[in-house]
């Protein structure tokens, strides 16, 4: 993406990371419609604060936020039709592993149908840059560390890896038939201000603060490869740019973007106690069926071809969230 202003429809972009990345866009000095449907995952009050702090930006006024379910073909027809966008990034699905074991039906209609909606209201539309948000949940219980994006992902656990993965695939269809340069981002673990209240920073922070027990599901040897949405959201905004600035038509391509690090479930649990100056009680469970062991990126291909370079340290980034929620609880 180079430096004139393009029209850019964020699918999710009420929520956590799609927050951060509209106002990312609007820095930029591009034009956003944001597309979210607000639903009640968790409580949709928390996306409307993220709308109004959008809407404080320097450059609100190239900002547009639109209710609109993405499985909604019409709704999707419209709001191309109207806003005329160059480019797509995908953000929106139904989050999260076991909530996706519970109730997988809605996984599949939300994040296969919805995206196959979006990549029809792009053909139709001619729109010929699209990013998709896939997760590192496609590797499963990969047993070979870093995970690479060459490594098969065929063995998802849980159908929100499943349901990703067949995302992942419908992108390449339409990149291959229509022509459409199509970057796929596998997010590791993504953290910091504005996280969703189900991740488990955001869930232990709260029970701290409240002197609640926290959930420890297992041994506490499960690590995950955090990553700090300042590098996830300069990871997306390269991403764009390189589907923008490529020659090929058709091109398309599968990243990485994590921090290349893993920080253990005791030891995410101990840096908070650091930082919020609390000791955790520990209400311990077993293992929970569909969670993988451990999240580990090879961000080599990113670093060569998207020039992706994390910078955020983990215990940063766990300051910075817990500032931003002492400002926030209870707002």
């Amino acid at each position: 993406m180079g430096d004139p202003t393009v029209k850019v429809i964020v699918t999710g972009g009420a929520g956590f990371i799609g927050s951060h990345v509209c106002e990312a866009l609007l820095s930029a000095g591009h034009e956003v419609t944001s597309l979210d449907n607000f639903n009640p995952f968790y409580d949709p009050a928390v996306k409307r604060r993220n709308i109004r702090e959008i809407l404080r930006h320097p450059q609100a006024a190239r900002f547009k936020s639109v209710r609109a379910d993405i499985r909604d073909r019409a709704a999707m027809n419209r709001v191309f039709r109207a806003f005329h966008p160059a480019m797509v990034i995908h953000l929106a699905a139904m989050a999260g592993v076991r909530p996706s074991i519970e109730n997988p039906l809605l996984y599949g209609d939300v994040n296969v149908k919805g995206t196959q909606v979006l990549l029809e209201a792009c053909r139709l539309s001619g729109v010929k840059h699209f990013i998709f948000a896939s997760s590192s949940s496609v590797y499963g219980n990969n047993k070979k560390v870093p995970f690479s994006e060459k490594d098969r992902v065929d063995r998802p656990i849980s159908p929100y890896a499943a349901t990703k993965k067949a995302g992942e695939l419908l992108c390449h269809i339409y990149s291959s038939l229509y022509r459409m340069n199509v970057c796929v981002l596998r997010f590791f673990t993504v953290y910091g201000p504005r996280q969703r209240p189900d991740l488990a920073i955001h869930k232990f922070t709260k029970l701290l603060f409240e002197n609640k027990p926290i959930p420890f599901f297992g041994d506490g040897k499960t690590s995950r490869d955090y990553t700090y949405i300042d590098d996830t959201v300069d990871g997306v905004l390269k991403a764009l740019r390189w589907t923008a600035g490529h020659g090929k038509k058709g091109a398309y391509e599968i990243f990485n973007l994590g921090e290349s690090r893993t920080v253990s479930l005791k030891r995410m649990v101990s840096c908070l106690e650091e930082v919020i100056g609390k000791k955790a009680r520990l209400r311990r469970l077993p293992p929970q069926k569909g969670d993988v062991a451990r999240t580990f990126a090879d961000i080599s291909k990113a670093r060569k071809i998207l020039g992706y370079a994390p910078v955020a340290q983990f215990r940063e980034g766990v300051v910075r969230f817990v500032n931003w929620y002492r400002r926030h609880a209870g707002s």
